[in-house]
Formats: structure tokens, C-alpha cells, sequence
């Protein structure tokens, strides 16, 4: 991954080095502090450029006259509505892609309606390191874009800002949120062959160090548990099964945790059922929930939120030998319920399954949400834009939708109702792993979990729009998007955290 730019907080007034930015309101209007020669210059090259300080627009002047600083970057603030967070991570994205390759930036965190709060400086921090992210691990020297070697980033962002210490101390959460979302974005990206099942349980061993308890169950533990729906999937694979297991013990030790839980094939041919070859090597991707359950537990700990979390993540690898599952195979979950297994491309809800009758049987969590990579249907119906909700709790469901909203990682609430469920019922065991053919695909794969979640409170988000190959924005250039740490975090933020 590319080095991110070291970000520092400095007095208001503090002198200007390299390119200074600053923030410009409704028909290019800055803050009175400006001074008269960064108004004046501004007012003549926005009448120029018809700059009229929209949001994240841009204006840039270099070799500014009279003014301390090799570049003068204008970047807009109006917008007929408030900024939101997410507005403000896409102002220090656009900030960080104007910038790149500067050796120091200062950004004065003002506007002519006033400063910038602590909060919004800390977003605008964060989209900056969340824009510098580049997965270039694998690139030689020769090969990189830029192959000169100059700095895809600024080396170093200092945000002036009226409250140092409270920028501060907001920006050590928005820095574990981003982190978290990165480490998400690096598992999404990393290729199969580095990264399989017992790769990835080792990256989440590392967690240790943050705090969090990891425990990793390998194939004898999950045989003695007889969790069969996700064996089954992995038996195809000369590379074993893991089922890790992560908890953040921050709240009250009497207070029952709340659970996250995640889809994690490392890759996926689809099995017997193989899938077709076009974009077949998109499927390394197809861990993204459990990349996001990972991201958002080290941002939790990062944090230090106070409230007792768990993470668990199903870790398998779906392909093709002589000892692959078979369509028309039956094989009983960890829940005691058979399954005829009529599609192995329709792999994750099985790992997923015993993932989830596990959370809830051992640890009795408040509620459950898990995330998957679960269906190209979900695709067909949101697109990349949403991922799809499924619930069993209006609250629950209310409170994602409003955490969503919230970060920009949105989600759309889809059905669940008896009439689908009667489209999973087995001809020869209990349940089918897929419905009744193309219709309502993903809302049946909901089905299907939901008979694993008993009475839990329970969430399902498919992500596999929004994991992985969603349309680039400002804060994020990747292929992997990390989707679900900021919606996740939102939600424990807003609702679920002890004081």
C-alpha cells in the first residue's frame, strides 16, 4: 500500500508552508482571517475561472503574488444543504488528489460563516488519508504510474484549526475508522494466492496487538462442532478451513455483546457449479464481508469504544478437485437443519449458516448483522449504490438505514416474508440452497440465513454491489471500497456505546 500523508493539527494563525488551501463559501467568499492579499487574488482568478465556490470545486493559482506559499488551492463549500460527514471526507479527498506530491500542505480550516468544528476538521483529515490509499504492493518501481517516483501524496497535511486539542482528539476516532476501512480495503484487494483461509486468519491473530481477543478454530474444532454447511464448502480446497473469532471487551463485563458476522471465501469458482470465466478473478473479492467485519472490529479497538463487540468470519476457499461438494449433496448444519445443496456456487449462505448458529448459540449477542458478498441479484436490483438490508427488526433495520444515510455508505431494505421462504423448502431435506430459479434471488438467499439466526435480532447486508468494483469516488480510488466499517461504526456510535 502507498504511504499516506502524516496529518498534524497547528494554531489558526500559524505561517503557511508549501501549497496552502482555503475553504471558499457562496460566490467565492472567504473567511475575514483570509487577509487582504489572498482575497484580492482570489476575487480576480475566480472572476476568471467563474469559480463561484460550489461545493468541491476548485481553484488553483500557483506562485501566488504576495502571498507566503509556493500554490494557493481554493477548494468550495457552499451547497444549498448542510455538509454532511460525508461531504466533508469528500472535500479532503478532493484536497489530497489536488495536492499530490507536495511536500507540505496547510489547510485553514475556516470559512467566511465561521471555523470549521473539531468534527468536521477530523472528517476532512480522514478523507484525505482515505483518498491517498493505493494498492500498489505488487507494482515494481518500473511499473508504478508514476514511474519518476514522484509522491502520489503530500508527505505532510497540517490543518489549521481554532481548537487544536479537540481536532485532536476527534481525529484519533476518524483515524481508527479509516484505518479500519483500509485494512478492509487491503484483505478485498490482496489475490487468493496470497491470502487463503489460513493467510487470512493470521492477518486477524495480528489484531491481538490492538487489544482484541482472537481465537482461530481449524478444521478438527469445526468437525467436533459439526458445522457441515461450511465444510462442505471447503472441501474442494486442498487449503483448510478456518473460523476466526474476534471480541472487544470495552463495555461493562455483564452487558451481552453486540455481533458481526462475515462471509469470508477467499475465492470462489463457484464449484461443481463453476462459474463462467469472464471476471471470474473478481471473486478474490468475495470475502468483502468478512473484510469488513475485520476493518470494523480494529476500529473499534483503535477507538476504544466502550462496548463489548464480536466478530466472527468463516473462512473457506470454494473450488473445483475430485472431493468437491456435488449439486444434489445434503449436508447438515451446525443448527441440526439438512440441506440439499442444488447449486455450489450458491456457497456463502452455507458458511454463513453455521457462522451465524454459532454466533448466536455460544456468545447470545443483542442482535446480529451479517455481511456478505451474497448474490449477483443484489446487483441487478441496487446496483453498486446500495447494499441490500434484510431484517427480522424494525429497529435494528431503522437504525442501518439512519447509520447509512449517515456515512454515505448507504443501504435499501428488501423483504422478507412467508411466501418467499416457502421457495428454500427441500424436495429430499429440510431446506434448498437456492430458490425457485432467477426470481427474487437475493431476497430467498435472506431467507435462507434468517433460519440460522433463531430469535436474535439479526440484520443481512449483501454487499457484493458496494464491496468491491463500486464506482471510485473522492475518498476512495480502490477496488476494494471497505464498505460497512463507517456504516457499522455509525451504528455502534450512535446507539449501542456505554456513555
Amino acid at each position: 500500500m502507498a504511504s499516506l500523508p502524516s496529518i498534524e493539527f497547528v494554531a489558526k494563525d500559524a505561517p503557511a508552508k508549501g501549497v496552502l488551501v482555503v475553504l471558499a463559501g457562496k460566490d467565492a467568499g472567504l473567511a475575514a482571517s483570509a487577509g487582504d492579499a489572498v482575497r484580492s487574488l482570489v476575487s480576480r482568478a475566480a472572476g476568471v475561472a467563474r469559480f463561484k465556490g460550489k461545493h468541491l470545486a476548485t481553484l488553483d493559482v500557483l506562485a501566488p503574488a504576495d502571498v507566503d506559499a509556493d500554490r494557493l488551492l481554493v477548494v468550495g463549500t457552499h451547497s444549498d444543504k448542510p455538509l454532511t460527514d460525508e461531504d466533508w471526507l469528500k472535500l479532503g479527498g478532493v484536497i489530497a488528489a489536488k495536492t499530490k506530491g507536495a511536500s507540505e500542505v496547510t489547510i485553514r480550516c475556516e470559512r467566511a460563516d465561521g471555523d470549521v468544528s473539531a468534527a468536521e476538521a477530523a472528517m476532512l483529515a480522514a478523507g484525505a488519508s482515505l483518498r491517498a490509499y493505493d494498492f500498489d504492493l505488487y507494482k515494481t518501481k518500473s511499473s508504478r504510474k508514476n514511474g519518476d517516483d514522484e509522491p502520489k501524496v503530500a508527505s505532510k497535511i497540517a490543518l489549521a484549526v481554532a481548537d487544536i486539542a479537540a481536532a485532536k482528539d476527534a481525529y484519533t476516532v476518524q483515524e481508527a475508522i479509516a484505518a479500519g476501512t483500509m485494512l478492509a480495503r487491503d484483505l478485498v484487494n490482496e489475490p487468493a494466492n496470497v491470502l487463503g483461509p489460513v493467510e487470512f486468519a493470521d492477518r486477524i491473530a495480528a489484531l491481538s496487538q490492538q487489544g482484541i481477543d482472537v481465537e482461530i478454530l481449524g478444521e478438527a474444532e469445526l468437525r467436533a462442532l459439526k458445522m457441515d454447511a461450511l465444510l462442505g464448502v471447503a472441501q474442494g480446497s486442498p487449503r483448510p478451513p478456518r473460523l476466526a473469532i474476534m471480541r472487544w471487551n470495552g463495555g461493562p463485563d455483564d452487558e451481552a455483546p453486540i455481533a458481526f458476522v462475515g462471509k469470508g471465501v477467499v475465492f470462489d469458482t463457484g464449484g461443481i457449479s463453476i462459474k463462467p470465466a469472464g471476471s471470474m478473478d473478481e471473486m478474490k473479492g468475495d470475502m468483502g464481508g468478512a473484510a469488513a467485519v475485520v476493518g470494523v472490529m480494529r476500529a473499534l479497538a483503535g477507538r476504544s469504544a466502550k462496548v463489548n463487540a464480536i466478530g466472527i468470519v468463516g473462512l473457506v476457499e470454494n473450488s473445483v478437485d475430485g472431493n468437491a461438494q456435488r449439486p444434489g449433496d445434503i449436508v447438515t448444519a451446525m443448527s441440526g437443519t439438512t440441506i440439499e445443496v442444488l447449486n455450489t456456487d450458491a456457497e456463502g449462505r452455507l458458511v454463513l449458516a453455521d457462522a451465524l448458529w454459532y454466533c448466536q448459540d455460544r456468545f447470545k449477542p443483542k442482535f446480529m448483522v451479517n455481511l456478505a458478498t451474497l448474490t449477483g441479484a443484489i446487483i441487478v436490483a441496487l446496483g453498486n449504490q446500495h447494499a441490500g438490508l434484510f431484517s427480522n427488526n424494525d429497529e435494528l433495520s431503522d437504525r442501518l438505514l439512519a447509520a447509512g444515510i449517515g456515512t454515505g455508505e448507504k443501504v435499501w431494505r428488501l423483504p422478507l416474508a412467508p411466501e418467499y421462504d416457502k421457495m428454500i423448502e427441500g424436495k429430499f431435506a429440510d431446506i434448498k440452497n437456492i430458490g425457485g430459479g432467477r426470481a427474487a434471488g437475493a431476497i430467498t438467499a435472506a431467507q435462507f440465513l434468517q433460519r440460522f439466526v433463531n430469535d436474535v435480532p439479526w440484520a443481512h447486508l449483501d454487499v457484493a454491489g458496494t464491496a468491491m468494483g463500486s464506482p471510485a469516488n473522492e475518498y476512495n480510488q480502490s477496488w476494494a471500497s471497505g464498505f460497512g466499517v463507517r456504516l457499522l461504526d455509525r451504528l455502534v456510535s450512535d446507539h449501542y456505546q456505554a456513555g
